[in-house]
């Protein structure tokens, strides 16, 4: 059996992942791809937690008139609905999986506890964690690296729609440079768009490294977990 990296990890997953080519709603075949590759770590032995974001649902204030607040709330319902999409997705596909929200919905949705959370972990159960932190004013970055703490997760897989991390938007401009290895202190001082200043933050202080790896490619997710140099890395010292 190859050796993992790794042995227990927080998958972050944008919500615009979920949408596919149409950039709106839940593409279910796009899911069920992505269910496949957490299938494959499952396999593996990996113990996988994962938080979907929702801005294929919501992105937030649409003018000023809205309150923030209540922006940030429907946010949070956004993320249950993948959640709750991605559960779907798994265990059509037999991948034992739990639902946990940061605000309670009991019928359909475990409330978030920590030593549920582990201990599912520990059943090779994935457990999709939604509803953000419960908090407005907090991106589901932050919760990510929250609970990656929390849980005691190796590392965060930072899946984008990008191949790593560039000094500029690659899409853009032709010249953008791709970084291998970054610290959590070059991503702040240069203001990287890897995740947001205060989940990577809470990743510097808990030395959590974060893989940066583009969802495109086939099997990105399981070669990173085996150690194979794709995407970019953040981590304590970037030499």
């Amino acid at each position: 059996m190859d050796k993992l990296k790794y042995k227990r990890v927080m998958l972050k997953l944008s919500g615009e992942a979920l949408a596919g080519e149409g950039g709106y709603g839940i593409d279910f075949d796009v899911a069920t791809k992505i269910a496949y590759e957490i299938k494959e770590l499952v396999d593996l032995g990996v113990e996988v937690g994962a938080v979907v974001g929702g801005g294929n649902i919501w992105r937030g204030r649409n003018g000023k008139e809205m309150d923030r607040t209540t922006a940030d709330y429907m946010g949070m319902l956004a993320t249950c609905i993948n959640a709750l999409a991605l559960q779907d997705s798994l265990e059509n596909i037999g991948v034992m999986t739990r639902v946990q929200t940061a605000i309670e919905m009991k019928e359909v949705a475990e409330p978030y506890i920590r030593r549920r959370a582990m201990r599912h972990l520990e059943k090779n159960r994935v457990v999709i964690f939604a509803a953000g932190t419960g908090n407005p004013y907090f991106s589901t970055d932050t919760t990510a690296a929250l609970r990656a703490a929390e849980i005691e997760a190796d590392a965060i897989l930072l899946a984008k729609k990008v191949d790593g991390v560039y000094d500029k938007d690659p899409h853009k401009y032709a010249d953008a440079v791709k970084f291998e290895k970054l610290s959590y202190i070059e991503v702040l001082e240069k203001g990287l768009q890897v995740m947001d200043s205060t989940a990577t933050s809470l990743c510097m202080d808990n030395d959590i490294p974060i893989i940066v790896f583009g969802l495109d490619e086939p099997n990105n997710i399981k070669k990173v977990m085996l150690g194979e140099n794709i995407g970019t890395i953040v981590s304590k010292i970037s030499k």
